[in-house]
């Protein structure tokens, strides 16, 4: 178990999950709760306000394998000589009407209820009926109210943050449901999982249930490469109750903190092209037509040698990604180029500002070290003489910083 300690004080900034062996909700609770203790006390509460059948005891318990060392969540049935059939029938507006009338926090209360939804609207496209008409059967069980209920608590408590995921396993051949044997992934699991990346491991079985997908659903993980530099607090290992072949079933949840509130991430396109057939004057004012182009966020060139050793222009223009096709346009229009090469990368920025210094526009970068600035030089050129015109910038720049030290 590794946690970021009693109270959780850190501010976790994004989650990143490892579906190594699957997800289902007791994974995520249990990955979760091995990480942050400290959130515990609120999904015991959560689960207290709904109320589960009477002998119903719900726990964290350490737990490993041959490999690792984590948690599992626990829920175990009535008492001995109480009737409950596990796969008991639970009307969807039954159990929404349980959450929506109990004394739940009202981050739990909208999180459950958001996940519960998603389930019943997934069934009501897998079997052509109204979302109103759905009829729970394994998800209506205690065990699934309980991990619903666990993760709305942990994600209410974990605050707004990024949410992410690998791959996830997609699983093979059938698994057992009331309406008998199915393909996995299950029809209702399918439909929550629209749109994720799935890949196929070889290990055989159901690797996502429809509480794991239902949560998915509602966090709407990133499967992109989060561009934003962010500080390790720790990770958390939850244990499934099956024993896989390969590897362990297991589900890790990492959670981050900001390193700098001052940094950014984002992504941009990079077009990238020579030019050996266009005079350098026609380019000038292509390139310069293109840097005002909306979406274009810059442009730059750099001497090549081309085919036949013919003396070209490099080209680099970094775009927004989703004006990328009509900048492509813009670019062949205004050059000689054949062709453009593209990709899609990350880019990681300092927050940026401007501040009037006696009149003088200077540009504020917020880095991880301190505030820098910068002066124009197009902001000095009346000034006569090179050592005038650096006197002036860093005057500028030094009381600038100086500025907005006193007032931070």
């Amino acid at each position: 178990m590794t946690n970021v300690g009693e109270n959780g004080t850190v501010r976790v900034s994004a989650v990143h999950l490892d579906a190594v062996g699957g997800i289902a909700g007791d994974m995520f609770s249990a990955a979760l709760l091995d990480v942050r203790p400290d959130l515990w006390p609120a999904c015991e509460a959560a689960i207290a306000a709904v109320g589960l059948a009477e002998g119903t005891r719900v726990s964290l318990a350490g737990h490993r394998d041959r490999v690792l060392a984590g948690s599992r969540f626990v829920v175990e049935g009535p008492a001995p000589g109480r009737p409950d059939d596990p796969h008991a029938r639970v009307r969807w507006y039954d159990i929404r009407g349980r959450i929506a009338s109990a004394r739940l926090d009202k981050g739990v209360q909208t999180s459950a209820l958001a996940i519960f939804r998603a389930l019943a609207e997934a069934e009501a496209v897998v079997h052509g009926i109204d979302v109103d008409g759905v009829v729970f059967h394994e998800v209506g069980a205690d065990d699934s109210i309980a991990d619903i209920l666990s993760a709305a608590a942990i994600i209410s408590g974990l605050g707004r943050c990024r949410w992410s995921i690998g791959p996830i396993p997609r699983g093979r051949g059938f698994v057992a449901t009331e309406h008998g044997m199915l393909p996995v992934p299950a029809p209702a699991t399918l439909e929550l999982l629209k749109g994720l990346v799935l890949a196929d491991d070889g290990e055989k079985g159901e690797r996502v249930t429809p509480t794991g997908a239902a949560i998915l659903r509602h966090l709407a993980p990133s499967q992109a490469v989060d561009p934003v530099p962010r500080r390790l607090i720790g990770a958390g290992i939850g244990f499934g109750v099956r024993t896989l072949e390969t590897r362990s079933n297991v589900l890790r949840a990492t959670l981050f903190a900001e390193v700098d509130a001052g940094l950014r991430g984002d992504r941009v396109e990079v077009l990238r092209f020579e030019v050996d057939d266009q005079t350098g004057e026609d380019l000038a004012v292509a390139l310069d037509r293109l840097r005002g182009a909306p979406d274009v966020i810059d442009v730059c060139q750099w001497p090549v040698l081309a085919k036949k050793g013919r003396m070209a222009a490099g080209v680099q223009v970094l775009a927004r990604p989703e004006a990328a096709d009509r900048i492509v346009g813009e670019v062949l229009d205004e050059t000689t180029t054949l062709g453009v090469r593209r990709s899609t990368v990350a880019r990681t920025t300092v927050r940026r500002e401007m501040r009037d210094v006696g009149g003088t526009p200077v540009k504020l970068a917020r880095r991880p070290s301190g505030v820098s600035a910068k002066t124009e030089m197009d902001d000095l050129a009346h000034l006569e003489g090179a050592a005038r015109r650096q006197a002036a910038r860093t005057k500028l720049e030094r009381a600038a910083i100086e500025e907005e030290t006193s007032d931070g």
